[in-house]
């Protein structure tokens, strides 16, 4: 077989057909965001004139301008940057530590409490909208950031717990044995010897608690009342108008609000790839 599928994967013929189809695919799932941009730059009068698809005839700038400066996306894109920036570091800071404890340490409810974070997994994330509505306005940090970073880091927490914690199974004990050994605090054994050999796991975490804290829309849409706690998803909804709306600048909004996904999945990208390939291989 491995024959076969090696003279197979050497013939030039069936190397260009495989790699026509990628290309065509990769088109295919990159064209929307092409399109988008397009879309950024363009006028009412060419958008519902016919040319929807193509390029601009006209490319105008002054949409960014608008939206940035006029729809206040800046200040709604900073709210957005910061708060999911805290998510990322509490989130990360929390699920390594109760993954570490789980997983390494012997005591006898870690089963149980690894179980009950598990149970976080099967909770939908909008049930819980009018219990901390509630929770939140009597604790006095209703349309406050907090309102925000609370709930979207304990939600990240069951499933960050469940990856992280199959990767420290994978490393052996023998390393932290020896780090004590070494006279290493647990602490340092953690920090040092522990996480560094994660990584790839944390990244990955990293970038899905980014992005359900940046898409989010229900509780930004709750919880914050305020303009300068708006963050970007609600912020958006504002460069709409009850009678009449520039779908340029809500291009141009929406250009700016995925940029940041971009850069952060190409700085991350190598790190979640190994995360992958090491869960595979050692699953």
């Amino acid at each position: 077989m491995k024959k076969i599928f090696s003279r197979r994967t050497g013939n030039p013929f069936i190397r260009f057909i495989l790699m026509m189809f990628l290309i065509f695919f990769a088109l295919f799932q990159i064209y929307p965001l092409i399109w988008l941009v397009f879309f950024s730059f363009k006028s009412n009068e060419e958008i519902f004139g016919g040319n929807i698809l193509g390029p601009p005839k006209i490319w105008k700038i002054e949409n960014y301008r608008n939206a940035l400066m006029g729809g206040d996306v800046l200040t709604y894109l900073l709210n957005s940057i910061w708060i999911s920036m805290a998510v990322i570091f509490l989130s990360t800071i929390l699920i390594a530590m109760a993954a570490y404890a789980i997983s390494r340490m012997k005591w006898k409810l870690s089963g149980v409490v690894y179980w009950i974070f598990m149970a976080g997994l099967t909770i939908p994330i909008h049930a819980t909208l009018l219990p901390l509505f509630i929770l939140f306005k009597t604790m006095g940090v209703l349309n406050t950031p907090l309102s925000l970073i609370i709930p979207y880091t304990a939600f990240a927490l069951p499933f960050g717990i469940m990856v992280l914690r199959n990767h420290y199974e994978t490393i052996p004990r023998e390393m932290e044995e020896a780090a004590c050994i070494d006279g290493c605090s647990i602490y340092q054994t953690f920090f040092h010897i522990i996480l560094p050999l994660v990584r790839p796991a944390l990244a990955t975490i990293a970038i899905f608690s980014f992005l359900s804290s940046w898409n989010e829309l229900m509780f930004a849409m709750t919880f914050i009342s305020d303009t300068k706690y708006k963050t970007l998803t609600v912020g958006l909804q504002s460069l709409t108008g009850m009678y009449y709306t520039e779908w340029g600048p809500v291009g141009a909004g929406m250009v700016v609000a995925a940029l940041p996904v971009l850069i952060i999945y190409v700085l991350l990208s190598k790190q979640v790839q190994n995360a992958m390939l090491a869960g595979a291989t050692k699953g």
